[in-house]
């Protein structure tokens, strides 16, 4: 116990921590985006996948990272398209349609691949990106390699909170998707052209999705495998109702998550004599059971899951 304690308590830990809530950030801010509008995009794991795959393997045979990145971006941006066509211009099931998404994309990214790289004997490799230290704030003892010691895109991840959140709540485009997605008749009769909003949120959302899946497959790890997303898409919808559809809450719920996520690790490492399956799946199994309790209270957009007809009423 006091050799779990110990390692705890040490920076490397709580950086780890920072590093494993980045991707869980930028998908569930995205996700929030294209709920807030009243559209539940179940695609976010297949997006996520997909996206990993595109912008590792643009930053393969470029030599970019920052070209892989706007790659799995617009991977995100086309699977949001699909998701708005199917959604919101024939008005389909939005949990059917997510699921459809989902598995189109994660069949086209194992095809994709091995269209690509066959079956190598080792997994292909890029460089990664490298920590960018802050000058100054870096420098300074615990809370500089904690917070200011990372990858850009971890920068990026918790610069969009604040920025996320002024969006949504002082900008004109943030009162017409809130507004879209409480009262989309509302929106409509006051000028708002709902379905453009929707279709802008969607692919907003899939951006942010796809940023996610390069950080996984560019930055956290080197390379891309079937298994680099590991259900964080399905993570991050729970995270969201955690978070009651803010973006304050919702990263909160995100570092927690990395936290529980960071101490099954070292508890592996420890003396702790269990299979290591009831390790790994510790922070799903708590990311439930803390949904289960705050859904209770949750209070979600009224028009999500609601098609916008405008001749209903």
């Amino acid at each position: 116990m006091h050799e779990l304690l110990g390692q705890l308590f040490q920076v490397g830990f709580f950086a780890a921590l920072i590093r494993i809530a980045t991707p869980l950030i930028f998908a569930t801010l995205g996700e929030l985006f294209a709920e807030r509008a009243g559209i539940l995009n179940l695609g976010i794991e297949g997006i996520m996948m997909l996206a990993a795959m595109t912008g590792f393997s643009t930053a393969y045979f470029s030599g970019s990272l920052w070209l892989g990145v706007a790659a799995a971006m617009a991977t995100g941006v086309l699977a949001g398209l699909l998701m708005g066509f199917l959604t919101v211009s024939l008005g389909l099931s939005q949990h059917v349609s997510g699921i459809g998404v989902t598995l189109l994309c994660s069949g086209l990214s194992f095809y994709f691949y091995r269209l690509i790289f066959g079956q190598p004997s080792s997994i292909p490799k890029i460089t990664a990106f490298k920590p960018l230290p802050i000058p100054g704030l870096s420098a300074i003892p615990v809370i500089g390699p904690v917070l200011f010691d990372h990858f850009s895109l971890v920068y990026l991840a918790f610069i969009l909170v604040p920025v996320v959140a002024w969006v949504l709540r002082a900008t004109p485009w943030g009162l017409n998707l809130r507004t879209v997605g409480e009262n989309p008749h509302a929106a409509f009769t006051a000028g708002v052209s709902v379905i453009r909003v929707r279709y802008q949120a969607l692919m907003l959302s899939g951006a942010l999705m796809g940023i996610a899946g390069a950080f996984l497959s560019m930055a956290q790890y080197n390379a891309y495998t079937f298994g680099v997303i590991s259900g964080r898409g399905w993570v991050c919808i729970a995270l969201v109702v955690f978070g009651q559809w803010n973006p304050w809450k919702s990263a909160a719920g995100a570092l927690l998550f990395a936290f529980i996520d960071a101490l099954q690790l070292r508890l592996q490492a420890s003396a702790f004599n269990l299979p290591y399956q009831v390790f790994l799946m510790m922070p799903f199994v708590l990311t439930i059971v803390g949904m289960a309790l705050v859904s209770r209270n949750a209070k979600a957009p009224a028009a999500l899951l609601t098609p916008f007809r405008k001749e209903e009423r």
